[in-house]
């Protein structure tokens, strides 16, 4: 399906992107403190909507 060389390239890049995004979350965590306050309260809120929807999903498919 793949050639060795396209599954080497997603692997090194797969390894490379992540230690990017680490780096530059890491760089800029004393701004995301300061501005994004409480934010994990709306991720909470998103996150339990989302699983109230799965739950009713699952309620109504047991009545039909």
């Amino acid at each position: 399906m793949f050639s060795q060389g396209q599954l080497y390239f997603a692997g090194f890049f797969i390894v490379i992107f992540t230690i990017a995004m680490i780096y530059v979350y890491r760089k800029d965590l004393p701004l995301h403190k300061k501005y994004y306050k409480g934010s994990y309260w709306i991720l909470l809120a998103f996150l339990t909507f989302i699983a109230m929807l799965f739950v009713v999903k699952i309620l109504t498919k047991n009545i039909s």
